[in-house]
């Protein structure tokens, strides 16, 4: 059995009360370990050891926290093993995923915000000889980083990493679904020796951990990624301190095919951008548009895609699908198919839980499910389900396509698959989204702005966006004689 605690001012801890959650592995359905079931008076330890730490950490050059930026990135790669291994176990992902794309992203993470604070410039400006006028940025204090269950260490350092970059301290919360590699995360703060209250990690569920994390006078900033619901309770709250927000919430992101494409590669990352990590990742393509005159080529050739991915044990090297993150997670996704049914949908392939042999006979696996024959209005294609299941939906024309595009209370990120260059330029321009990617899916470069519009959330991560959210911007003027 693994024994979570919390991580407050560079010390291991129980929740004060004793209080523990079970931490389960949903490819087996089984009780692993347990974890604090924190609450306010673990937030104001974890506030305070923040506190304490902040004027040394705060003070210290971008050379010093750089360095330590550095060491804990070179610490994450040295066990990039065992993370990969906890996160498998705890989201229910393939190994083979958690050991390319999300342990190494985190450390990636970790090093282009270290790089990044020793090149971040400010403004100066002349207002006539004897004026002038330049920006300082100074970190906010006290800072809270709250990351979801679908990415765990991945989400995790990309809120943390800046904020500790800028010199802010923070007090982190993981998802109480997916607790285990941020508590590795603060065994490798143990173990190279990070100073302590620098980063501090309280683990719990959101309406008494989070909610207390959100609600303190002291906390500064609130960066944010998870749910749409909770993400407007989080923007209500801080709104009555005026504190920063920054929110990446839901998507209900649309995949557009015009006839022109490259069709193969364009089926091929459709499916990609649908189904990996067994869908749930905000920027997924759910909504597929397929311009009419290809519509039944596409669909012949999603559909054998789609068959051919193979839903299993996350241990095993062959798996493209693995487990659904929980229980609960696993019931939703069925009930949203078993409205696409209600509403007229024709399951294309798909639609049913999957059962896996061996250890994993009792976990939560569904197949990748193609849904057709459902309006652009209807709540399939405009509730986020956040799950193994797309739908393809045909238009006519260029108009058409960027109308069902635009069509949901979301905007996060569209994908375009056309060998018109002017087409490219036009469609990305009038789609309502934070991310465009043309011919391509999840290509992600650190420096660029991250985020949504509308519902899809409020602000932008990434690269100087990201420092800058941890940072106030005052302005000096001075005039000499």
């Amino acid at each position: 059995m693994i024994r979570i605690q919390n991580y407050i001012g560079g010390r291991f801890c129980d929740a004060v009360d004793g209080s523990t959650l079970h931490l389960i592995d949903p490819a087996t359905a089984e009780i692993v370990g347990t974890f604090p079931d924190s609450a306010q008076k673990e937030v104001e330890a974890a506030i305070g050891s923040a506190e304490d730490a902040c004027a040394h950490w705060s003070a210290s050059g971008p050379e010093y926290r750089s360095a330590w930026l550095y060491k804990l990135a070179n610490a994450i790669e040295a066990s990039l093993e065992a993370f990969a291994q906890a996160e498998s176990s705890d989201s229910g992902k393939p190994l083979s995923v958690a050991r390319t794309v999300d342990i190494p992203r985190a450390v990636a993470n970790f090093r282009f915000f270290a790089g990044a604070i020793l090149h971040d410039q400010s403004e100066a400006y002349v207002d006539r000889p004897s004026v002038l006028n330049y920006t300082l940025r100074q970190p906010l204090g006290v800072v809270g980083c709250i990351s979801p269950w679908n990415l765990p260490l991945y989400l995790f350092s990309w809120k943390v990493a800046p904020a500790l970059a800028s010199g802010n301290c923070v007090v982190g919360k993981p998802s109480e679904v997916t607790p285990l590699t941020a508590f590795l995360l603060a065994k490798a703060c143990a173990d190279i020796g990070f100073p302590a209250g620098v980063l501090n990690i309280v683990h719990g569920t959101g309406p008494k951990a989070g909610a207390a994390i959100v609600a303190h006078p002291k906390v500064k900033a609130i960066s944010f990624t998870g749910g749409t619901a909770t993400g407007k309770i989080i923007a209500q709250v801080a709104s009555e301190s005026l504190k920063k927000v920054s929110l990446e919430l839901g998507g209900k992101n649309p995949t557009i095919i015009f006839e022109d494409a490259d069709l193969e590669a364009a089926a091929t990352e459709t499916i990609k951008a649908a189904f990996s990590n067994q869908g749930q990742i905000c920027l997924c393509g759910s909504r597929i548009l397929i311009q009419a005159s290809v519509y039944d080529q596409i669909k012949s050739k999603l559909i054998d895609k789609a068959r051919a991915l193979t839903v299993g044990d996350p241990q095993d090297s062959s798996t493209d699908l693995g487990a659904i993150v929980s229980k609960a997670h696993f019931d939703k996704v069925l009930h949203h198919m078993e409205i696409a049914e209600k509403e007229g949908g024709q399951i294309l392939t798909g639609g049913k839980k999957v059962s896996v042999s061996g250890r994993c006979k009792n976990g939560y696996f569904l197949a990748p499910t193609l849904i057709e024959g459902l309006p652009p209005t209807c709540s399939t294609n405009q509730d986020e389900i956040f799950g193994p299941v797309a739908t393809l939906i045909p238009f006519e024309t260029e108009k058409e396509a960027i109308e069902m595009a635009n069509g949901t209370r979301y905007g996060l990120s569209a994908s375009v698959w056309t060998k018109d260059l002017n087409r490219a330029h036009r469609v990305s321009s009038a789609l309502s989204s934070g991310i465009v990617w043309v011919n391509c899916w999840m290509h992600r470069d650190l420096r660029t702005p991250f985020g949504g519009v509308k519902e899809s959330g409020v602000g932008r991560e990434g690269g100087l966006y990201a420092l800058r959210f941890f940072t106030e911007a005052k302005n000096v003027c001075i005039k000499t004689s």
